[in-house]
């Protein structure tokens, strides 16, 4: 917690906006997906006002893949921790998918605002969604321990990761249905796990469409890919004084 607080404490200090920052991004975000998705090239929205659907899948985009980004750097940023303290090396990593939490709660806030507009209702399925946000926690802890456990020895992981972060969220549907996928196609598009976390928030939150057996292999990927990213961290987390 001490260690979330200072990163949250940093990210405010001498910012020109501070918190607004949470409104403006989310909103001008879902302003491009709209122009370019929407507007040019028609993409539906599972019958879902389109603005609603961008920006919830907009905020766990933007949760995940600013905690991916600061997990996989949370070991080189603490240095000074690392090689002078010792302290279980576990808790860099997960302490960065804290501070991630308060723009969360602030767009959701703005989504909150928006549904009565577009007269969205939750049902009981908004139940499932803090489940929803335990997956993209998972997805972000697992790929962030590998790529933090990379970048110890290899600086370069920082170049590698902004291209990756690029490919999945196109990999993901955050601006389009996975409706848009063909059959034969599902069972492999769901081997992103990223794309069950957003499918099953919409379904519980915007009342999209009900989650499909596909879900179950996504959720399976984001469990071994914690798995194995908590094994290789454990196992390199020995050398990490050393070799930072």
């Amino acid at each position: 917690m001490f260690l979330a607080l200072r990163d949250i404490k940093a990210r405010y200090k001498q910012a020109l906006f501070g918190i607004a920052w949470s409104v403006v991004q989310p909103v001008v975000g879902v302003l491009v997906l709209a122009l370019v998705f929407r507007r040019l090239a028609g993409v539906p929205s599972d019958g879902i006002p389109y603005a609603a659907f961008a920006l919830l899948g907009f905020l766990l985009w933007s949760y995940f893949s600013a905690s991916l980004g600061n997990a996989s750097a949370s070991m080189v940023n603490n240095v000074s921790l690392v090689t002078k303290v010792y302290f279980a090396r576990l808790v860099t990593p997960v302490a960065s998918l804290l501070p991630g939490f308060v723009h969360l709660a602030i767009g959701l806030a703005l989504l909150g605002a928006l549904m009565p507009f577009y007269d969205v209702t939750p049902g009981w399925e908004a139940l499932v969604f803090p489940l929803c946000l335990v997956g993209a926690m998972i997805v972000a802890l697992g790929a962030g321990l590998l790529l933090a456990t990379l970048n110890v020895r290899y600086r370069d992981v920082g170049h590698v990761l902004g291209f990756l972060t690029q490919l999945w969220f196109l990999a993901s549907p955050v601006a389009y249905p996975s409706s848009l996928v063909g059959e034969q196609w599902r069972w492999a598009y769901a081997l992103n796990p990223m794309a069950g976390v957003i499918d099953t928030a919409r379904w519980s939150l915007l009342d999209g469409p009900a989650p499909g057996p596909e879900l179950a292999l996504s959720a399976g990927v984001g469990v071994l890919l914690l798995a194995v990213g908590l094994l290789y961290f454990q196992h390199a987390e020995r050398n990490f004084a050393d070799v930072i």
